[in-house]
C-alpha cells in the first residue's frame, strides 16, 4: 500500500455514517410516497485521495458515472479513505455496523483485525502483476465466503495499487546483495523478508525517504516506482529491482442490509459499473508499474520526471531465493500471526496456483 503523509483528518464524518445506513432504508421504505421518487444518495468511501487510482478512476466513477448508469435514481458523494477521519483498522468495523454503508478497506490495514486478508498480498508472493490477478482470481471465492458470513458484508470490487519495488543508492544485482543494508519498509512483511536476507528494516515516513537516502540512514527504500518518482528518489538512488515486492490491495464493499436495501434494478447497473471500474483500476495500474520503471531508468514512455537508474531484472537466482523466502519465511510468519485455519485456507485457494504448501506450526 502506498505510504502517504497523513492529511488533516475529517472527525465529524463517521457520525454522520452512523445515520446512513437508516436514511438508506427510511427513503426505501417509502417507495409509494413522493418523497421517493427523489434520487437515493449514497455516502461512499474510497481509497487514497490524491493519487491516480481516485483522481482518475473512483471519484469520476461515483460523482458522475453512477448517476449515468442508473439514470439518475442515485446519486453518490465520494470521500477518499485518508481525509474520513477513519483509521484504516477501524474500516471493517464500522462497514459491519453499518456506520459505513459503502466503503474502501485497505487489506494491509485491516489484517490486525482480519489476517487472512494478508492472504492477498504477501511479501514476494506476486512478482508481477499477472501473478497477482491469479492470486485474486483464486482468492475471490473464499474472499467473498469470508465478507458475507463472518462480517455481513457484499464483496463488489477487488482493487490494487502499483507494485511496492526496492530502489538502493549504491549496486546490487538481486535480493541476496541487500544484506547488510538497511531498507526502509513499509510493512512487518516486509520487514521480516529484510531481516530473513540479512538486512535491517527501517521505519521511515513517505515523505522523508529522499532525505534518510541521501543522508544515509538508509541504503535502499521500498515504494512505487511512479510513486518514489515523483519525490524524487531518482536523483539519490541508482539501481530500482524490476520484481514487486508487494503491492497494496484494497476492496470495495458494501454492509449486506445497506446493499440489499437497494432496489435490484439499482443494485444490477451498480454492480457491472463497478466490475467496469476494477477493470479500468487493474488496466491503470499495470500502465503505471511500467511507466514507473520506464521514468527511473530515463527511458521512452516516461510522462514523468525521469532519472537515470539502472534496473535490476529478476534473475533466476533471485526467483529460487523468492520462492525459498515464501516458503521458510513469509508463509510460516503469516500463519502464526492468523492460525492455523488459514494454513487449510491457503492450501485450499492458493497452494496450487504458487506450488507451495502451507503447514501450521
Amino acid at each position: 500500500m502506498p505510504m502517504r503523509e497523513t492529511p488533516p483528518r475529517l472527525p465529524a464524518l463517521h457520525l454522520v455514517a452512523r445515520g446512513l445506513l437508516g436514511a438508506a432504508l427510511l427513503a426505501l421504505a417509502g417507495a409509494g410516497s413522493a418523497a421517493a421518487q427523489e434520487p437515493l444518495r449514497l455516502r461512499v468511501v474510497g481509497g487514497l485521495g490524491g493519487v491516480s487510482q481516485y483522481t482518475r478512476y473512483e471519484e469520476p466513477f461515483w460523482r458522475e458515472r453512477v448517476s449515468e448508469l442508473t439514470r439518475g435514481r442515485v446519486v453518490a458523494e465520494i470521500t477518499p479513505s485518508d481525509r474520513s477521519g477513519i483509521p484504516p483498522d477501524a474500516m471493517l468495523s464500522r462497514i459491519q455496523r453499518g456506520e459505513v454503508p459503502f466503503g474502501t478497506i485497505l487489506l494491509a490495514g485491516a489484517a490486525a483485525e482480519e489476517p487472512e486478508f494478508q492472504a492477498l498480498d504477501l511479501p514476494l508472493q506476486n512478482p508481477d502483476i499477472a501473478a497477482l490477478r491469479r492470486t485474486v482470481q483464486l482468492y475471490r471465492p473464499h474472499l467473498q465466503r469470508l465478507l458475507a458470513e463472518r462480517y455481513g458484508i457484499e464483496l463488489l470490487s477487488v482493487l490494487t495499487y502499483p507494485a511496492q519495488v526496492v530502489w538502493c543508492r549504491r549496486p546490487f544485482a538481486g535480493l541476496s546483495e541487500l544484506a547488510g543494508r538497511r531498507i526502509r519498509i513499509s510493512s512487518l512483511g516486509q520487514g521480516e523478508v529484510f531481516e530473513a536476507l540479512g538486512a535491517t528494516p527501517v521505519s521511515v515516513p513517505f515523505g522523508g525517504m529522499v532525505q534518510a537516502m541521501r543522508d544515509g540512514a538508509v541504503e535502499c527504500a521500498v515504494t512505487g516506482a511512479l510513486s518514489g518518482g515523483a519525490i524524487g528518489l531518482q536523483t539519490v538512488a541508482t539501481h530500482i529491482q524490476d520484481m514487486a515486492l508487494s503491492w497494496g490491495v484494497s476492496i470495495f464493499v458494501a454492509n449486506r442490509t445497506a446493499w440489499n436495501a437497494l432496489p435490484e434494478d439499482v443494485r444490477t447497473p451498480l454492480r457491472e459499473g463497478l466490475n467496469g471500474l476494477e477493470t479500468a483500476i487493474w488496466a491503470g495500474v499495470e500502465g503505471e508499474t511500467t511507466e514507473g520503471m520506464r521514468c527511473a531508468a530515463g527511458a521512452p514512455g516516461c510522462n514523468g520526471a525521469a532519472g537515470r537508474l539502472t534496473a535490476v531484472p529478476m534473475t533466476p537466482d533471485d526467483a529460487k531465493l523468492r520462492r525459498g523466502l515464501l516458503n521458510w519465511t513469509v508463509l510460516p510468519r503469516w500463519i502464526d500471526r492468523c492460525g492455523p485455519d488459514c494454513a487449510e485456507v491457503w492450501n485450499g485457494s492458493l497452494a496450487a496456483g504458487s506450488g507451495i504448501q502451507a503447514h501450521a506450526r
